[in-house]
């Protein structure tokens, strides 16, 4: 039986986090795979967000049969870098990147069961390739801000993904050890990033379609973010054409060896 961490970065979330903690309270019952911890990664949090996992910690343990951790740090250093933090402290066989408002329920992991059977490195959920399901819909002007993205992103990484953005994705062991170490980019652009790491250190990517709903409360900002984001897909460009990656491929054989010796 496979082992799963979940991963899920928090900033100031005080007002949805009782969502996500409901959401875990109704237990973990997926065939095939035992969870072996939850991450919370608190980005520099300056509300009460941690305060309230801190309080439903314990009752989560006994719930899930499996650690809750909390991983903190003073200054917000954005959600790309949380996501690391996170990804690099897991230990288990996969490690799911959820998001903390569960746009894509929890409940979604059954379908990505039988590809981490199959051993998949990368497994994304897509709500884009005609097999989703939409619950709720972002407006329009977003909807067609989010295709242009992942027209751009695939053109300028040469890679070929219907979603880049979705909170949903499950790395392998050896996949998450080598892409997160060598991941560069601490903000919105982490998405294009960790996608085009997985492709350039060859670990093949599998789309799954998911349920999702949109949530009002995003905390993104069309424009700042937007540009922010675009700005970020020429850095991994120019990261590429520098040969900061092809250093990290050098790395890898080395890298994987020390962690299939390590388990």
């Amino acid at each position: 039986m496979k082992t799963i961490s979940l991963v899920i970065p928090i900033y100031n979330e005080e007002k949805r986090i009782k969502k996500t903690i409901l959401a875990l309270s109704q237990g973990f019952t997926f065939d095939g795979l035992k969870l072996e911890e939850v991450l919370f990664v608190n980005d520099g949090s300056t509300d009460g967000t941690a305060e309230k996992v801190r309080k439903h910690k314990k009752k989560l343990e006994k719930i899930l049969d499996a650690k809750v951790r909390i991983i903190s740090y003073k200054v917000n250093r954005g959600k790309g870098f949380a996501v690391k933090k996170g990804m690099l402290a897991s230990s288990s066989d996969y490690s799911l990147l959820l998001d903390c408002d569960m746009s894509t329920p929890f409940s979604q992991l059954k379908k990505f069961i039988p590809l981490m059977e199959k051993e998949i490195p990368v497994i994304i959920g897509t709500r884009k390739n005609g097999k989703s399901t939409v619950v709720k819909a972002q407006p329009l002007y977003r909807q067609l801000l989010g295709r242009g993205f992942t027209v751009l992103s695939n053109i300028i990484l040469g890679i070929n993904v219907t979603d880049f953005t979705c909170g949903f994705k499950a790395f392998s062991k050896e996949a998450r050890d080598v892409i997160f170490h060598f991941a560069k980019i601490d903000r919105w652009g982490y998405d294009a990033e960790i996608l085009f790491l997985s492709v350039h250190q060859s670990f093949p990517i599998r789309e799954v379609a998911v349920r999702w709903t949109d949530d009002k409360r995003t905390k993104v900002s069309i424009v700042r973010d937007t540009i922010s984001s675009l700005s970020e897909l020429f850095t991994i460009r120019e990261n590429a054409f520098n040969g900061a990656y092809e250093l990290a491929k050098q790395e890898r054989i080395g890298l994987v060896r020390k962690f299939r010796f390590a388990r």
